[in-house]
């Protein structure tokens, strides 16, 4: 059996990595609420300033699976000192730029520096614990990236109101700054990283169609509703480049013996179940998460920051559940009861959300947030905790940076897949409605006399006719969109539970038979 690494503080070492990790997430959900400030700035359009989200994904896309392949290369501890720095020294080049090509140039080496940070803090944390406390250490690192993104739009949205949007990156400074002399002070290499570092060679070959296929695919996903998907020649084109690109890559990289990402390791079913399920499950998440503030602000009339505090209680009920989880896990629950609980929660969650409607409270959206909080930190903490359980220390960089990836991707893939389907079903229910509504419909006509009888003039957008149809239209239009959103919440719910039999596939968890 193999114990963790001797590190004389395991808190210590946890707070360190997940500092510059916590500040990375926040930095890009902090981003989304300031756009449309930056576009103003900076004098662009809507589809010009966007490559500010989609260069920074692109670049992070790339880095987070050859993580385990850099961390050889230099070295664990200085390459995470590399990627706090140069996250940190991209922050400030980003709140200096001048114009947006000085941004986007910015927001790459940001997303270079930030990538790597997620699945190296997640490798560092499971060897710097023992095996029996591993779920513990999952539980402090889930809380982070959980809690990170819904507090984002919070901080951004005050942060860009209160000052400027260039202060949602100079605040990176002072906490970066903090994290390379925590980093230097308390990290240690593993003495399998230091037998590798320096002694590995560059496969070029493949980092090139890595580059090639993640890019491509990452602004298929980012850019694909927006031109209406395969009906533009530019993301047929991307597209096109992203399957060619990782088909090749992935034969590529399994011929060789010592590829720049390891996919051999799927070969453990227990990794591969894992991975699946968190793909799946993270793709119902974050397409719910993105529809939520669209709901609230479009059909409610929240405010950017009202909104942002509909998701609050949601990251604070994560905060509480997941050390809870790592407890019992510590006391040999099995990770596979919580994962299973966890999938049935969040299906519970999203299914309460189908049933919104145009009168909802703030109680009443806040709640099933909530839920769906708990029920993610049922599911994110086990099941990275089991889905390791099989991996090796020195394979343990590639894992993470694969599961990170999977995960990540994820957000992206769901939240392509919510958008598009919410503009899909409100177009059919638009049409559906609008079929009831002509002049001759009874009903309408008693509609039309109701409102000429009891509107006053002033709450009806024009006068006249012309006035009552543009707010019957106006009404349409509301509960279509209202009908789209209950569909594709339903959708997601139904998604979430397709994983539901996999966790009894993988193998039993026993921190003891670690290898």
């Amino acid at each position: 059996m193999e114990q963790g690494l001797s590190i004389p503080n395991k808190w210590l070492v946890a707070f360190t990595v997940i500092l510059p990790t916590f500040i990375e997430i926040m930095d890009a959900s902090v981003v989304n609420v300031s756009l449309p400030h930056i576009q103003g700035s900076l004098n662009v359009g809507v589809d010009e300033v966007t490559w500010v989200l989609t260069s920074y994904l692109v670049s992070n896309a790339i880095i987070i699976p050859i993580t385990g392949w850099l961390s050889r290369v230099f070295g664990r501890k200085q390459y995470l000192i590399i990627s706090i720095i140069i996250f940190t020294l991209s922050s400030l080049l980003c709140g200096a730029a001048p114009n947006l090509g000085t941004l986007v140039v910015a927001r790459i080496l940001q997303g270079l520096g930030g990538g790597g940070l997620q699945p190296i803090s997640q490798a560092i944390l499971l060897e710097s614990f023992p095996p029996k406390e591993r779920g513990m250490a999952m539980a402090v690192f889930g809380m982070g990236i959980v809690l990170a993104p819904t507090v984002g739009p919070i901080v951004g949205g005050w942060i860009t109101d209160s000052w400027s949007w260039r202060w949602i990156f100079y605040i990176n400074l002072p906490i970066g700054i903090m994290a390379i002399v925590l980093a230097a002070l308390v990290i240690v290499d593993p003495p399998y990283i230091k037998k590798f570092k320096g002694n590995v060679r560059i496969d070029y070959v493949g980092l090139g169609l890595l580059c090639i296929g993640l890019g491509a695919l990452q602004i298929v996903l980012d850019k694909g509703e927006r031109e209406a998907w395969f009906e533009s020649d530019f993301i047929v084109r991307f597209a096109i480049m992203a399957v060619l690109g990782l088909a090749l890559f992935v034969w590529w990289e399994l011929k060789k013996d010592d590829p720049v990402v390891d996919l051999r390791i799927f070969k453990d079913r227990t990794y591969t179940l894992g991975t699946t399920m968190v793909f799946l499950g993270f793709f119902a998440f974050f397409g719910g998460i993105v529809l939520l503030p669209l709901y609230l602000q479009h059909l409610l009339n929240y405010t950017a920051f009202w909104a942002g505090l509909v998701l609050g209680p949601g990251g604070l009920a994560s905060l509480i559940i997941m050390p809870i989880v790592g407890a019992l896990m510590k006391k040999g629950v099995q990770p596979k009861v919580f994962v299973f609980c966890g999938i049935l929660v969040q299906s519970f969650a999203l299914q309460m959300m189908a049933r919104f409607n145009l009168e909802a409270d703030f109680l009443s959206v806040a709640f099933p947030r909530v839920i769906q909080a708990f029920g993610l930190g049922m599911f994110f903490v086990p099941l990275a905790t089991a889905s390791y359980a099989n991996i090796p220390p020195e394979k343990m960089g590639y894992a993470t940076g694969l599961f990170n990836l999977l995960r990540n991707l994820a957000g992206s893939f769901g939240i392509a897949f919510s958008t598009t389907v919410l503009s899909q079903r409100a177009q059919f229910h638009q049409n559906f409605l609008v079929e009831n509504i002509t002049p001759f419909d009874k009903e309408f006509q008693s509609l039309v006399l109701w409102l000429k009888t009891h509107m006053p003039l002033a709450q009806i957008p024009g006068l006249g006719e012309k006035g009552i149809l543009a707010y019957v239209y106006r009404e349409v239009l509301m509960q279509a969109n209202m009908l789209a959103f209950n569909d594709t919440f339903f959708l997601l719910s139904l998604l979430v539970l397709m994983v539901l039999p996999l966790p009894f596939f993988m193998s039993t968890f026993k921190p003891a038979e670690q290898r």
